[in-house]
């Protein structure tokens, strides 16, 4: 029988890190940039317009079907694709697109994305990511030693975001926690708590965690003494370093003092308030977290990577041994004994990307010092906002401080009521259809008390403008004329406007 000849290598499938396959990089990389800047040239602003059906339409349009019987090509398949999926992006680095935790990535870290994705290593054994395992050890140590200083065992691990960062956090409270027939760990945390705190306990097999209630949008220290006193065994309260609705940093120390007095054990969500530490001028924000016993980080939010670049530091390095686990494959006892490192106690998951790359690229490129800077930028450019918004005749801020760099807002127009509420939804609906801005919303105590439906701009642009600031708030006041119209002439739910009607999108808006 004879064999037939291999086929020489089509341009098409070449591989990404051989010679030829990164000669195919350069070429399909300026396919890729051409798409990139087509795309956002076509989009025009900070959402495509014309709402989710018109979205759905046009990638139907250009991008099916997907799986062809016969392909199209390297050069056309990405050119076509990358552009409609740009075209049809919220782009984080516009600055009217100010609705969520969700930070345009910076150049040099997206370049660096490149070369892990080229290279693929996976970090669940040294043997398919040598270079890159050394690098993790590396920089989860400055990390730790960030949250850490002067602690001398302190570790972090690489995490996908927040929510693993928060999953693991309570795995290993629950682990340290469990005695024979003793009561499992209890979950205390506040009313702001991420939900990811919640979905994290139940995962676990965990009780529901006992909710503190936080009146000012803050854990109270006398609130969680008084639930931890309550709780007949172990306890892990969960603070938070800014919340996702206000940007809110609990009282940290206040909390440590109360958990340490009732025995009880601290771990504190710094998803997004963890990058303060990066300035010397803002880390004092944080004081009292290097009380905690783990501390969730996330720098895809204020620390301007690609998706993903969360981790956790923990105080201890011994604290991960639960994590620890044996597969003969991936980390045969001989092989640690004979020195190759075990990666599998690094992380719950198995397979896992390169994502310390970006982030030790950017450590090392700006340092502590330029990351502060930009941290900073962010900060100041959110207090900025919140004194324009006080001058403004139509608009008012929620009372009392802004967040890291939130700032929650709404119309003069909006009534105290549910009416108001309606009006505000509608505002925000409205520049999201047109695409005009994105801000998110956020339900908040007003000066009252009463809790009420704001817009919220969480700014992550550390380039922003004060001219851009202007531009949104004109977006903001230009909107409620015609949202009042609307809702007089389609009155719906009091609480949250008219519903399933499609907008009008601006004139050219379909393209």
């Amino acid at each position: 029988m004879s064999i037939p000849a291999p086929r020489p290598e089509p341009a098409d499938t070449a591989l990404a890190a051989t010679p030829a396959g990164i000669e195919e990089l350069r070429r399909l990389g300026a396919v890729t940039l051409d798409a990139l800047a087509a795309g956002a040239a076509a989009r025009g602003g900070p959402l495509p317009p014309g709402g989710p059906a018109a979205v759905a339409r046009r990638v139907r349009r250009r991008c099916a079907p997907v799986l062809p019987d016969h392909g199209v090509g390297a050069e056309a398949a990405l050119s076509t694709l990358v552009r409609t999926v740009t075209e049809g992006s919220a782009d984080p680095a516009d600055p009217a697109c100010a609705g969520h935790l969700h930070c345009p990535p910076l150049a040099l870290a997206v370049a660096a994305e490149l070369a892990a994705c080229a290279l693929n290593p996976s970090l669940d054994s040294w043997d398919q990511a040598p270079a890159a395992s050394a690098l993790e050890e590396e920089t989860t140590a400055a990390l730790a030693a960030l949250v850490y200083p002067g602690r001398t065992a302190p570790d972090a691990l690489i995490t996908s975001g927040g929510t693993e960062s928060n999953l693991v956090a309570l795995l290993l409270a629950r682990e340290r926690a469990r005695r024979p027939q003793g009561p499992p760990v209890q979950v205390v945390c506040g009313a702001n708590a991420h939900h990811s705190v919640h979905r994290a306990a139940w995962m676990l097999g965990l009780a529901p965690p006992v909710v503190v209630d936080c009146p000012d949008g803050r854990l109270g220290p006398d609130a969680v003494d008084r639930a931890l006193a309550d709780v007949p065994g172990p306890a892990l309260v969960v603070a938070t370093a800014g919340t996702t609705d206000a940007g809110l940093i609990d009282p940290l120390p206040e909390l440590a003092r109360v958990a340490a007095a009732r025995r009880a054990e601290l771990h504190v969500d710094a998803a997004y308030g963890g990058a303060l530490l990066f300035s010397r001028r803002l880390a004092g924000r944080l004081d009292g977290l290097a009380s905690a016993a783990t501390v969730a980080l996330d720098l895809h939010k204020l620390g301007w990577q690609p998706i993903a670049a969360g981790a956790l530091a923990v105080a201890d390095a011994a604290t991960l041994a639960p994590l620890a686990v044996r597969a003969d494959y991936l980390n045969a006892a001989d092989d640690t004994d004979a020195g190759l490192p075990d990666l599998l106690g690094r992380s719950p998951r198995t397979s896992r990307r390169p994502d310390v790359l970006k982030v030790a690229v950017t450590l090392r490129a700006l340092g502590r010092t330029g990351l502060g800077r930009l941290v900073e930028d962010c900060v100041d450019a959110a207090e900025r906002l919140a004194g324009r918004i006080d001058a403004h005749p139509a608009l008012r801020r929620r009372p009392g401080p802004c967040g890291i760099s939130t700032v929650l807002f709404r119309p003069v127009a909006a009534a105290p009521d549910a009416a108001g509420d309606a009006l505000v939804a509608e505002v925000r609906r409205r520049l999201l259809t047109e695409g005009r801005a994105v801000l998110g919303r956020s339900r908040a105590p007003d000066a009252d008390g009463r809790v009420r439906l704001w817009l919220k701009a969480t700014l992550l642009h550390p380039h922003v403008r004060g001219a851009d600031l202007d531009r949104l708030l004109a977006l903001v006041t230009d909107a409620v004329p015609a949202a009042l119209r609307e809702l007089a002439a389609q009155p719906g739910d009091a609480a949250t406007g008219p519903a399933g009607r499609a907008h009008r999108p601006r004139p050219g808006a379909h393209r």
